[in-house]
């Protein structure tokens, strides 16, 4: 996974202000992950279980997306990235996942919104963390 998210190059400026500040963007980004995100990664962020051992076909299960996961090891760009154009545009070649990309599904502006809504159930000291990583 590390050889994944040092892979993520650098983007576009879409990829800033993805911080929980503006209460209708995290209302937004609350719903957008609802309808795209949670039949993977839980209604609560929780994940799938046991999301550290590969399935039977030797993919990893859906990771949580709050404090107890890795999401928020990475950074806003790497996050973006990821969300926007899957985990297998930045995989070793041969890499299997289930993470497609979200480009023609959302915008650039929708995807900072359900960013913004994972970042915001964050713990205070979490979000501090994460905002320090580039």
């Amino acid at each position: 996974m590390a050889a994944i998210v040092a892979a993520c190059s650098p983007g576009d400026d879409a990829t800033s202000d993805s911080g929980p500040t503006d209460a209708a963007v995290i209302a937004q980004g609350e719903t957008l992950y609802a309808d795209f995100c949670a039949s993977c990664h839980g209604a609560n962020l929780e994940g799938e279980p046991d999301w550290r051992q590969r399935n039977p076909d030797g993919r990893l299960p859906a990771p949580p997306h709050d404090a107890s996961g890795h999401t928020w090891h990475h950074s806003d760009e790497t996050l973006f990235n990821i969300t926007k154009y899957g985990t297998a545009a930045f995989a070793p070649e041969g890499y299997e996942t289930d993470m497609a990309g979200f480009e023609d599904v959302m915008s650039d502006e929708e995807i900072r919104a359900v960013l913004a809504y994972i970042k915001s159930e964050w713990p205070e000291d979490i979000r501090e963390i994460q905002s320090g990583i580039e």
